[in-house]
């Protein structure tokens, strides 16, 4: 069984939670790690570009970053990591994109697991891409 822990330093307009864990959670299931555990924080540009500038040398915010793990809990689950998003991105990005703030979210989410489990677009000649669009047909249609 999957777990996602969620904390807030901003909050959506609308409630987001629900949402966001079946989406991490039926990305999980996909991809045969149901037994994990994924934190994710809800943040906005400020720390996103904190956090871009201090582990990737990029001072500049972005939309979402992705921190594995991987250890093993007493529970049994594995750590994934923690994927961090920017709410002030998210709804740049929904309004830009023409869809609304919680379908950003989701696909961020979505992004940051990829990541999680060690996926990396900018390397896979097309691998994660492939994979994150049947997913998103699968997960957010």
């Amino acid at each position: 069984m999957t777990r996602v822990q969620m904390r807030w330093e901003r909050r959506p307009s609308k409630p987001a939670a629900e949402a966001l864990r079946r989406v991490i959670t039926g990305c999980l299931e996909s991809l045969g790690l149901e037994d994990s555990e994924v934190h994710v924080l809800i943040a906005g540009d400020d720390r996103l570009q904190r956090l871009n500038d201090r582990y990737l040398g990029r001072n500049r915010p972005t939309d979402v970053l992705s921190f594995p793990d991987g250890d093993l809990l007493p529970s049994g689950r594995v750590l994934q990591g923690e994927v961090v998003i920017s709410l002030d991105a998210a709804r740049r990005q929904a309004e830009e994109l023409g869809h609304d703030e919680l379908r950003e979210l989701s696909e961020l989410a979505l992004h940051g697991v990829l990541h999680l489990v060690g996926y990396d677009h900018e390397r896979d000649q097309g691998e994660m891409d492939d994979i994150e669009l049947q997913l998103r047909e699968e997960l957010l249609a």
